[in-house]
């Protein structure tokens, strides 16, 4: 009788050596025409686009599940730790999640085969889930002894699957559902892991902070420290402290915000409601953390009310980034202003605290996605000088500062700039219907459509622009084309009226003959990854002109700048680091800095000193009072007009002066093509450091514990050892 197989061994049985690689296009097409029929059950006389492009999508995927497999494999053999997002990555923006911040990361993650990344996935939509590895969650329910939650109403979860909720009530569920999916899978991995114990499941938690590493990327997933609290507690039968020692020292905590409104607030009553036993153990946090706070500032009751995680006044809410810090062993911010500006205002008395745990990440993105895939002729311009190593090593190009006065170069750069500026051109013509001069200055803001970020300050200067023109057709002016892009959300009614206000000005100045071709306006609509790929390459100049202070750190503005746009903005967010990367003299850098902004707020701001004050502003300002742009509804933009007026917390007006100087300067180098040119290569040499690869990387050694590693898996057809 033979003896039992190890569980080794058992592995070593499911192989993925047989499985082979595209040898030739007929392999190819046999296995397209194999999973049109078979798996898609069509042929060619019904099947859609659609249905070709999945049985493409399945072809493909063949090929890459034997190396998913044997990924899986190195995982439970060498057990690395596991970093798990709490976001999801760049895969259907159009469903209203992910990100294309999040789509880099992942790109740089899986540079490093090291780093073990679990996320959610969905496979065709929302329409289909695997349960291969299902979860069970509670929802509502009852706690009789502190330890237990009864009558409560399960929900089956799947790692891979997302779902999606309506309402602030289905929010909750939706995060929670998330989380509770995440960490069940990564508990399960867990204890399934044989490597460093003899036991057939692991029982200890001991090592669980040195083998699992949780990422809470902005406050939507911080339901993972009471949830995981409570799995440690009330399942695995922990003592508080020894649970509450190992979840923060597995979770970190990523704020991407200085807005107060933007951090998540939730009602007691509906916690109370849906997550009972989450309500007490928060509660529980929030007494131990305010007897700590106590202990080191005693009699300060105002900062312990300003540090509680439950917030008193009106209604009763938790807060959940308050609930984050605690919970976590390092809190980082995204850029090094904003880092700085979350020490000194937003979290302060967290910091004075526990000043060790707070850190800068400033973020960055993929260079595969943000040049060699959206502008390929000009990452082969730049691999035909500098070989093609910046490709993963992004600090490569700083070679390119070798070549800011070769004649060659320069024309190469401005030809590529051209050729993308020509296809964007052609772009425009067919989808929005609107001809532009390909030789105009194309002046390009696209992000969120939000006050902060001051859009509004965009249309400012284009109507003054526009008025220029009008004064005096005949005087010479650089060609220009504006285009805005972005989205609002649902109920934010300020951002829908500047949508509706840039379509306005567009509509006048557009159709108005006198100004022809030598300004245009265009809102560019449903925003997305694959119009960004488009746009960027083109753009010429880019504006990120948020308030400064306001900005946690921006990668639209990385991806210009790694793109050949030249920037015009604010000392905010990642701007501050690139004007030192580059030197400021390369960017053009205007308006108040953060301590302005922060003397003015003391001394106050007053619009209309500015308005009675610069003839043109109040001439703008009159015009969208009086519905020069919109002559069939003339109080259509007066909710604008009224906030810019007497409610603007981002003090538009402030900065106006200085930002219509700034581009009187864009335009006058934007006419010697040589030296515009050099800029913009040394803007390209000097964005290495804004490589998610090097973001990713400092995310493991410095918060994860982590030494990212360039090993390579073996591919699948390889001999195992």
């Amino acid at each position: 009788m033979s003896l039992p197989l190890s569980d080794y061994e058992k592995r070593k049985q499911i192989s993925v050596r047989g499985l082979a690689g595209v040898e030739n296009v007929s392999d190819l097409k046999k296995n397209f025409n194999r999973h049109l029929h078979f798996t898609l059950v069509k042929d060619r006389n019904v099947a859609t686009p659609r249905d070709y492009y999945f049985a493409l999508a399945h072809t493909v995927r063949d090929h890459l599940v034997g190396r998913w497999i044997r990924t899986q494999q190195y995982y439970y053999e060498k057990d690395p730790k596991v970093s798990a997002r709490g976001r999801v990555g760049e895969g259907r923006p159009e469903k209203g999640y992910g990100g294309m911040e999040g789509s880099g990361s992942l790109d740089s993650w899986v540079t490093f085969p090291g780093l073990p990344l679990l996320s959610l996935c969905c496979e065709q939509g929302l329409e289909r889930a695997h349960a291969a590895s299902e979860a069970t969650g509670p929802f509502c329910g009852w706690d009789c002894t502190g330890l237990e939650w009864v009558g409560e109403c399960p929900i089956l979860t799947c790692p891979s699957f997302l779902q999606f909720f309506e309402g602030k009530e289905l929010r909750l569920k939706q995060e929670y559902f998330t989380v509770a999916a995440t960490l069940q899978d990564i508990i399960r991995r867990f204890k399934s892991s044989k490597f460093g114990s003899r036991d057939p499941v692991r029982t200890s938690f001991d090592a669980f902070p040195d083998k699992v590493a949780i990422q809470l990327n902005d406050t939507h997933p911080s339901l993972a420290i009471p949830e995981l609290m409570r799995v440690l507690v009330d399942i695995e039968k922990l003592d508080w402290d020894k649970a509450w020692d190992i979840t923060v020292r597995t979770c970190a905590y990523t704020n991407h915000t200085v807005l107060p409104e933007a951090l998540e607030r939730w009602p007691v009553h509906l916690l109370e409601t849906l997550l009972p036993r989450h309500l007490e153990i928060i509660y529980e946090i929030n007494q131990r953390f305010l007897d700590k706070v106590n202990a080191m500032f005693p009699g300060d009751f105002d900062r312990l009310r300003r540090m509680s995680l439950v917030e008193e006044s009106g209604i009763k809410r938790i807060n959940m980034a308050h609930l984050c810090i605690v919970g976590s062993h390092a809190i980082n911010g995204v850029a090094r202003i904003h880092s700085d500006i979350i020490k000194k205002s937003v979290f302060k008395d967290f910091y004075e605290l526990e000043p060790q745990k707070f850190q800068n990440k400033t973020n960055g993105i993929t260079p595969r996605r943000w040049l060699v895939l959206c502008n390929p002729g000009l990452a082969e311009v730049i691999a035909e000088r500098i070989g093609d190593e910046y490709i993963s090593d992004l600090d490569h190009l700083k070679k390119l500062l070798a070549y800011v006065d070769d004649e060659g170069f320069i024309r190469d750069v401005a030809k590529i700039k051209q050729e993308n500026k020509l296809k964007f051109a052609a772009y425009l013509e067919k989808e929005y219907k609107v001809k532009i001069n390909p030789n105009s200055l194309f002046d390009v803001q696209v992000k969120r459509i939000h006050e902060y970020k001051r859009q509004l300050l965009n249309c400012l200067h284009v109507i003054t622009l526009y008025n220029r023109i009008k004064k005096d057709p005949n005087q010479h002016f650089v060609p220009r084309t504006v285009m805005i892009g972005g989205k609002a959300a649902p109920g934010y009614h300020i951002a829908k009226m500047i949508i509706k206000l840039v379509t306005a000005i567009g509509d006048v100045i557009n159709n108005d003959p006198i100004i022809g071709d030598r300004l245009k306006m265009i809102f560019l609509e449903n925003y997305r990854v694959s119009l960004a790929e488009k746009v960027i390459p083109a753009a010429d100049l880019s504006e990120q002109i948020s308030t400064a202070g306001t900005e946690a750190s921006g990668t639209g503005n990385m991806k210009f700048m790694l793109n050949g746009a030249l920037t015009i903005g604010t000392m905010d967010g990642a701007n501050v680091e690139m004007a030192e990367e580059a030197g400021e003299e390369n960017l053009f850098i205007f308006g108040m800095r953060v301590e302005d902004v922060e003397e003015m707020d003391r001394k106050g701001y007053c619009a209309k000193d500015y308005y009675d004050r610069i003839p043109e502003l109040r001439q703008v300002i009159d015009q969208l009072s009086s519905g020069f742009f919109s002559p069939k509804q003339p109080q259509l933009f007066k909710d604008i007009v009224n906030m810019l007026m007497n409610n603007d917390r981002f003090k538009v007006f402030a900065d106006y002066e200085a930002y219509i100087k700034c581009q009187e300067n864009v335009s006058a180098l934007y006419k010697n093509t040589k030296e515009w040119t050099k800029k913009v290569i040394k803007n390209i040499a000097t964005s290495g450091k804004f490589s998610s690869d090097r973001t990713i990387a400092q995310y493991a050694r410095e918060i994860w514990g982590v030494e990212p590693t360039h090993h390579k898996i073996p591919a699948p057809d390889d001999p195992r050892e």
